[in-house]
């Protein structure tokens, strides 16, 4: 068995080799950066420029399915460039996938593709499944992005190659993202929820997306997956329980919103706003979770 990964040298890529080593599972994965071209007993890295559409068609040999995790970090300062940096490099990457999957002989068969929950609308009060009827609001960036980057994944299907979407949600690590960014303050004592607080926090451990994604690869699922835990919490809730973990002080008042807006600007919705997304989906097709709550995720991280 022999997967194909785009953005592999990611936390989550990095985190999905893993997985599939201890699998015995082979992976191709397809890097832009050529001094990341490397090969090991488990791996085998390719050169590809979706921008200039060129691809190492050797990547594909062999090859029984594609975890598609390509896209520029969401977590730079949104400039009227970088927005478009943004959504091109999520539907350049599929978009040249798709082109040499036509065209080239090949044994794929299956595709899954990550998204993100950010294309829910932002609610304290709705909760969301993998069946939820979603409006497009055109005012929402990050819905507009998701939404294109599904599109393209699904157009995959005229290939005859069965595609499913992992929508991620915050993912916690002390590997890396964003909460080793939210430590640093927490270990000083001078953590601070955004707002109001109350925006819901649907998150997943590391080790959690990772076997959800070879998972979904080795089972052949179709369709949408929602990668999150059952247990969303709030802001404030996830901040509060990491500094009791941590044994660090929580006492700080609330970063107004206007200051983050004024700061960010479109960007402070990654911090204002949020979804109470739940894996309804991703449970009936029998995947398990191991760090299902907050309390097992820190238990993990403070050993």
């Amino acid at each position: 068995m022999k997967y194909l990964i785009t953005g592999a040298t990611g936390l989550i890529g990095k985190a999905i080799q893993e997985e599939c080593r201890k699998k015995g599972i082979f992976i191709h994965y397809l890097t832009t950066s050529p001094s990341k071209i490397k090969e090991t007993p488990h791996c085998k890295g390719f050169f590809w420029n979706p921008k200039e559409g060129t691809l190492d068609t050797n990547a594909l040999k062999g090859v029984d399915a594609i975890i598609n995790l390509a896209g520029a970090s969401i977590a730079k300062r949104w400039t009227t460039s970088y927005k478009k940096e943004i959504l091109k490099s999520r539907t350049q990457s599929l978009q040249i996938l798709q082109q040499f999957l036509r065209k080239e002989k090949h044994q794929v068969k299956h595709l899954v593709s990550a998204s993100a929950v950010g294309i829910y609308p932002s609610s304290e009060t709705k909760v969301y499944t993998e069946d939820t009827s979603i409006t497009n609001d055109s005012t929402n960036f990050l819905q507009q992005v998701t939404t294109e980057w599904e599109k393209e994944a699904f157009k995959i299907q005229e290939l005859g190659i069965s595609v499913a979407i992992v929508r991620v949600g915050l993912v916690l690590s002390t590997k890396g993202g964003a909460f080793v960014e939210m430590l640093r303050p927490l270990k000083w004592g001078l953590g601070a929820a955004f707002g109001n607080g109350n925006q819901w926090q649907s998150w997943i451990s590391l080790t959690d997306i990772a076997r959800l994604f070879v998972f979904a690869t080795q089972k052949r699922t179709s369709g949408i997956l929602n990668g999150v835990s059952t247990h969303p919490v709030s802001q404030y809730q996830l901040l509060k329980e990491t500094s009791i973990t941590f044994k660090k002080a929580f006492f700080m008042p609330n970063i107004p919103s206007f200051f983050l807006k004024i700061i960010l600007g479109e960007m402070s919705t990654l911090l204002l706003e949020g979804q109470k997304v739940i894996p309804k989906n991703t449970l009936l097709q029998g995947f398990q979770f191991k760090q299902d709550t907050l309390d097992s995720f820190l238990k993990t991280t403070n050993q």
